[in-house]
C-alpha cells in the first residue's frame, strides 16, 4: 500500500518520539489495524535506532523542571473572557418649542397649541462582530500548523541522520575500533603477487642401466634424466622374435607388484616419460627387467613370462653443486 507524505511523516515522528499524546494514540491505533503501516514505523525505528547508540544520556538541569512547573501553573490559571467596548447611544436634542407672539397672538394656529410628542430616534443596533477567520479557516490553520510541525520533525530527523552518517563515516575512516561490531568495516586484504625470476637451469644427474641376460652380453641400455625422469631405451644386442614384443618392467620392494613401463619399440631408441609419477628413491633402487610378451604387450598388466634381461641404475653424471669451486 502506498502511503502519503503525511503518513510517512507520522511514522518518522513516532519513531523520534516528538508526537503528543493524541497523535501517538492515533498512530498506535493505525499500527494495530494496519500491519503495513506498523512495518513502516518499524523501518523508521530501525533507521533512527543507531542514534541512541551514539548519543549518551544527558541529565537536565534542575532549573528546567522548575521552569516547566511554572509554565504549567501559568497556563492553568483561568483567563478573563475578551469583552468588546460598547459604543455609547447617540443623544438627540429636541427642537425648540414654538410659542405665540404676545402682540399678535397665535398667527399660525387659532387654537391653543397642544403639546406634541417628540419622536424618539430608533435604537441603533451594532452589527455583530464576526471573527476574522471562519470555522473552515480555523480548521485549515490548525491543519497547516500540524503539517508545519510534522515537516519540522522530518527535517530534524533528516538532519540527525545526516549527522550520524557523517560521524559514522569519520569513525570508519579514522577510528573503526570505536564502532559497534554490526557496522564496523571489515578489514581489507590485499593480495600482492610477487614474481621472482626463474632459477638458472643446472645440469641434472644422469643414470644408466645395462639390461643384460645370463650370458653377460648387454641387450638394452637404459638412460634416465634425474630432473625430468624421462628415460630412453636403446636396443643393443637383443634379437627380435616374430609375433612377440619386448616389455620393460620396474620391480621394487616398495611396490606390491611389478609395474609396466611400456613396450620397447622396434626402432633403436624408445623414449618414455612414465617415470614422472614415481619417487626418486623408488627409481634409483629399483630393478629394471625385460620380458617377452605377445605382440602389443601383456594383456593383464602383469608379466606372463620370466625376465630375460635385468639391470640396475648407476649414476654417470653427478648433479651440479650450488657452490662455486674456489
Amino acid at each position: 500500500m502506498a502511503y502519503s507524505e503525511d503518513h510517512i511523516a507520522l511514522a518518522a515522528e513516532y519513531a523520534l518520539g516528538t508526537l503528543d499524546a493524541d497523535e501517538r494514540t492515533q498512530v498506535e491505533t493505525m499500527m494495530a489495524v494496519d500491519t503495513e503501516f506498523a512495518a513502516l514505523v518499524q523501518a523508521w525505528e530501525f533507521r533512527l535506532g543507531p542514534l541512541n547508540q551514539m548519543v549518551g544520556l544527558v541529565e537536565p538541569r534542575p532549573v528546567v523542571w522548575e521552569n516547566i512547573k511554572a509554565a504549567i501553573g501559568h497556563a492553568g490559571a483561568p483567563q478573563a473572557p475578551l469583552v468588546l467596548p460598547e459604543t455609547p447611544a447617540a443623544t438627540v436634542t429636541p427642537p425648540p418649542a414654538i410659542t405665540d407672539d404676545p402682540e399678535f397672538g397665535s398667527a399660525f394656529d387659532p387654537e391653543p397649541a397642544q403639546p406634541s410628542e417628540i419622536p424618539q430616534p430608533a435604537e441603533i443596533r451594532r452589527p455583530p462582530i464576526q471573527p476574522r477567520f471562519g470555522v473552515n479557516d480555523s480548521t485549515n490553520m490548525i491543519a497547516l500548523a500540524s503539517r508545519v510541525k510534522r515537516w519540522r520533525g522530518i527535517a530534524s530527523a533528516a538532519t540527525a541522520i545526516a549527522a550520524a552518517l557523517l560521524v559514522t563515516l569519520g569513525l570508519q575512516i579514522y577510528r573503526p575500533d570505536a564502532l559497534p561490531n554490526a557496522i564496523r568495516p571489515k578489514p581489507r586484504i590485499q593480495t600482492v603477487e610477487v614474481k621472482t625470476p626463474a632459477p638458472a637451469l643446472a645440469p641434472s644427474a644422469q643414470y644408466v642401466a645395462l639390461l643384460q641376460g645370463q650370458n653377460g652380453g648387454p641387450a638394452f641400455i637404459m638412460t634416465i634424466d634425474g630432473a625430468t625422469k624421462n628415460f630412453t631405451v636403446r636396443k643393443v644386442g637383443a634379437p627380435s622374435e616374430p609375433g612377440k614384443s619386448f616389455e620393460l618392467w620396474l620391480i621394487s620392494d616398495r611396490l606390491p607388484q611389478p609395474r609396466s613401463l611400456g613396450v620397447i619399440g622396434a626402432d633403436d631408441f624408445t623414449a618414455r616419460p612414465v617415470l614422472s609419477g614415481y619417487d626418486p628413491d623408488v627409481i634409483n633402487g629399483a630393478t629394471y627387467a625385460v620380458t617377452v610378451e605377445q605382440a602389443g604387450g601383456s594383456p593383464n598388466g602383469q608379466p606372463t613370462s620370466a625376465p630375460i634381461f635385468t639391470g640396475k641404475l648407476i649414476e654417470t653424471v653427478p648433479p651440479a653443486s650450488g657452490s662455486t669451486p674456489r
